[in-house]
């Protein structure tokens, strides 16, 4: 399947925005696009940049997921609304079934099981807890359309980057400007770190030198 929304983006934008990190990006952004910092890898090192698309369950109810796996895009990331609720929405089955419909990783604030099987499999999922309880399949609020996780805008399209900082989601429309952004940061960021191992201090390198004297 294809989408419109996720040609917005210029085709390297997965490798710039990894190589800079959800952190980065994030001071680089000006925006509030930070999700709940409980929202965290299951499993160390995974990562996703890649287009979203939305999904929202009802609380201990996966049936938006299964459905979402046969209607986005290939390479997209499913971001999934659970009102915080924790139970295991997602676990191995539905791995294969994503890894198989080109769905490249998972954000949601609910929960997630089966991780030692994720990690093997090196499926990213981003999720609030882990959880052995199951969930039912009766509702569907909402698939594919604009909504809110954790108090952050998501549309369709827009740029989630994943990691073990955090995760982020920046619009469609601010995702060139973020990334020139960043990595205008990160070069500014390396000439500082070089001046530090040569013996520069942070509080002149920052403009906090008045600090040695009043503290």
């Amino acid at each position: 399947m294809s989408d419109p929304a996720f040609s917005a983006f210029p085709a390297n934008f997965a490798a710039r925005a990894r190589a800079l990190g959800s952190s980065t990006l994030y001071e680089a952004s000006g925006l509030p696009c930070s999700v709940d910092p409980l929202v965290r890898p299951v499993w160390p090192g995974a990562s996703i940049a890649a287009p979203a698309y939305p999904l929202t369950c009802s609380p201990g109810d996966n049936l938006a997921i299964h459905i979402g796996l046969e209607r986005a895009p290939r390479g997209s990331v499913l971001v999934v609304s659970t009102g915080d609720f924790v139970a295991g929405y997602w676990g191995e089955v539905l791995t294969v079934a994503a890894e198989v419909a080109g769905i490249v990783g998972l954000v949601i604030d609910g929960g997630a099981r089966d991780i030692a099987a994720l990690a093997a499999r090196r499926f990213p999922v981003f999720a609030r807890g882990i959880s052995v309880r199951g969930t039912i399949k009766a509702s569907a609020p909402s698939i594919g359309k604009p909504q809110l996780i954790t108090g952050v805008a998501v549309a369709p399209g827009d740029l989630v980057v994943a990691d073990d900082d955090g995760v982020i989601i920046l619009p469609t429309t601010e995702a060139e400007r973020v990334l020139t952004a960043g990595e205008a940061r990160a070069a500014k960021e390396a000439a500082m770190m070089e001046r530090l191992a040569q013996g520069a201090s942070t509080l002149d390198l920052m403009g906090l030198s008045d600090w040695r004297t009043s503290a």
